[in-house]
């Protein structure tokens, strides 16, 4: 069975000027489905391949395959890390992220600072490492599904076609935007639960 591109948790136009109708078309709609064409390109020429899950060939694909199958999982959890209604940690994740980071404004800071400084392109992320919180960033297509004990719970693309459009070279001012008013920590708390890669993941 083919990969798809899965559809979006909410409408283009369901943030505002946060991220635009258009950012979406192109990085949803031409970017993250150039992935899934090419996997399924892949696939289909190698019966080895066939009817392995997406996160799967993360864990055993190399080279070009891990590429594409990691950048298909990343916005996937991409797209569901965000919300277009603001929210606010609660419960144990609140819990777990005033125990690691103090305040969740400390947290949203940390988040920050690793997306400004991340060279070139790569996702910024929140995972879950040995029971702990912890802050971290993958460059390119790597992923938490390729990394043993990184239990993922948000992830912010930091590749420029996800900012360009909307903010130009300032990715700074794309995290703050995203960080502050567009991240489903609901979704995060969800993940919780040691789940999260198989949230962005698809049958082979």
């Amino acid at each position: 069975m083919a990969f798809i591109l899965p559809d979006l948790p909410y409408a283009k136009d369901a943030f505002g000027d946060i991220l635009s109708v258009e950012t979406l078309d192109f990085h949803h709609g031409k970017h993250q489905n150039a992935y899934v064409v090419k996997v399924n390109e892949l696939i289909a020429a190698d019966p080895a391949l066939q009817g392995k899950s997406l996160v799967e060939l993360i864990k055993s694909a190399k080279g070009g395959l891990f590429n594409q199958v990691g950048q298909i999982w990343n916005h996937t959890f991409f797209w569901q890390s965000l919300s277009p209604a603001k929210t606010v940690p609660t419960g144990e994740l609140l819990r777990l992220i005033n125990e690691a980071f103090g305040s969740v404004e400390t947290l949203i800071a940390a988040l920050k600072a690793e997306a400004i400084s991340h060279f070139a392109s790569g996702w910024v992320a929140l995972i879950l490492n040995n029971e702990k919180l912890q802050v971290t960033s993958y460059h390119d297509a790597d992923t938490p599904v390729a990394h043993k004990g990184h239990v993922p719970l948000l992830i912010l693309d930091v590749w420029e076609h996800a900012y360009y459009i909307d903010y130009r070279s300032m990715r700074p001012a794309y995290a703050e935007r995203l960080l502050n008013e567009a991240i489903n920590w609901d979704f995060a708390a969800l993940n919780l639960d040691g789940e999260g890669a198989s949230r962005a993941d698809q049958a082979g």
